[in-house]
């Protein structure tokens, strides 16, 4: 299973959020130091903050925090926000799909996944996550 990089930014971002919760990030800030655009980060902030997973405070001084606590947040939580598909292939459009033995494994196999991810916490990854230094303050 490949996640989409929008799934990827979400991640990266509620990380930075759950390692230092204390602080308010710029959407400028993550998405400089990750080399993501400002337009994509603002999208990937933006669904997260309508979800309630980051705060979201506006104005010239304003930024991101977490919206709950990261103990709070699952990553199978985040990734069945982000992921537009959840199916491993295309059943839909093939030949075999009315009698194919691998529909109901794939689906087996998606489920133990996301069962995992269930499992996991934001916090749990972030008790192994350390932001760059100097990372920056303003940006």
């Amino acid at each position: 299973m490949r996640l989409t990089a929008h799934t990827d930014y979400a991640l990266r971002i509620l990380l930075h959020a759950a390692v230092d919760p204390d602080r308010l990030f710029s959407i400028a800030q993550v998405a400089e130091a990750h080399g993501i655009s400002r337009n994509h980060a603002m999208k990937v902030v933006n669904l997260l903050g309508n979800s309630g997973l980051l705060e979201t405070v506006r104005g010239r001084s304003g930024g991101f925090r977490l919206g709950r606590p990261a103990s709070a947040i699952t990553l199978g939580e985040v990734v069945r926000l982000t992921e537009p598909n959840l199916q491993p292939a295309d059943c839909e459009n093939c030949l075999l799909r009315n009698a194919c033995g691998l529909t109901a494994l794939l689906r087996k196999a998606m489920g133990a996944f996301l069962a995992e991810l269930d499992a996991q916490t934001l916090a749990d990854a972030a008790a192994g996550t350390r932001l760059p230094l100097p990372f920056p303050e303003h940006a």
